[in-house]
């Protein structure tokens, strides 16, 4: 029996698994894959919706990166954002997770609440259009003004040294969520007879502890809560555009999805878009490929 028919026997007997596993396999591909590659395919096009698409070969990543000012600016700003929120609030997630799960049950499940609630209440972040006001009645204005720091009132999210900051702060706050729940059900997941084992191959402290035990068990939660964080920094869009608006001030806040929008939605330039699209999608894969390979040497 040849390779071929041994991997068809082993299909016929698994095809119970295979038939329950269709529904996803169809909509992954139907809603994941063939987007992806359409929106490649549509990149090297210029297309308005209208017309039928026509090929303008690497005319549209010509302009990306030769003609178009505001993708540079952006490429920037949404770099700053992955470099920033994405290791800080994967560190603050494991940092908050760890510190946690040595409160007692209650305590744990109330403060665990607490961190998780930003990521499920929808549009949380317009709280922070209170702290961030533009006139004197503001939170941090009012402070200001009280202590003298400044004359008058700070527009803030229409002031471009400020605006990109402000963002990445409530960036930042809104991303302790996914992660820091699959932080914590990795750490309960941890077996206890490790730390014994541990113990008696001379692991002396809690740091060895946390760097050859306790993060080496939770290599699968790590991996997925990386993923997460960079792609929630790399995608950052609507934060942008509620607080700040769709363009920022000179787009001294824009990020390559809010970009995308411009172009996509209100320009209709579907093709140009795509190209967009696509070189997000690069920065991804690429990052989420670095991470795995940092993260394959933890405990090592």
């Amino acid at each position: 029996m040849d390779y071929k028919d041994t991997k068809w026997t082993m299909i016929k007997k698994s095809r119970q698994s295979y038939a329950m596993m269709a529904p996803y396999f169809i909509l992954f591909f139907t809603f994941t894959v063939v987007p992806v590659f359409m929106a490649i395919f549509l990149s090297f096009t210029s297309f308005d919706l209208l017309q039928r698409p026509q090929f303008v070969g690497w005319g549209n990543y010509i302009r990306l990166f030769l003609e178009n000012e505001i993708f540079i600016r952006a490429v920037q700003n949404t770099m700053i954002f992955a470099v920033i929120t994405g290791p800080l609030s994967f560190l603050l997630c494991f940092v908050f997770a760890w510190i946690i799960n040595e409160m007692s049950p209650k305590i744990r499940a109330f403060m665990t609440l607490v961190f998780y609630a930003p990521s499920i209440s929808g549009n949380a972040f317009f709280v922070w259009q209170y702290f961030f006001s533009g006139d004197r009645y503001g939170f941090v204005n009012s402070w200001l003004l009280r202590f003298a720091l400044i004359s008058e009132p700070i527009v803030w999210f229409r002031n471009e040294t400020h605006i990109l900051w402000i963002l990445i702060l409530v960036q930042l706050w809104m991303s302790l969520g996914v992660g820091f729940l699959a932080f914590i059900a990795g750490l309960q997941t941890v077996d206890k007879a490790l730390y014994e084992a541990g113990a008696v191959d001379g692991i002396r402290n809690r740091w060895q502890e946390l760097w050859f035990i306790t993060l080496p068990s939770m290599k699968p939660q790590l991996l997925f809560a990386a993923v997460m964080q960079i792609t929630t920094s790399f995608a950052v869009a609507d934060v942008v555009t509620a607080l700040a608006g769709l363009p920022t001030v000179n787009y001294a806040g824009d990020t390559i999805v809010t970009h995308l929008q411009d172009i996509g939605w209100i320009r209709f330039e579907m093709g140009y878009a795509s190209a967009v699209a696509t070189i997000l999608f690069l920065f991804m894969v690429g990052s989420n490929k670095a991470v795995q390979r940092i993260l394959r040497k933890v405990g090592t």
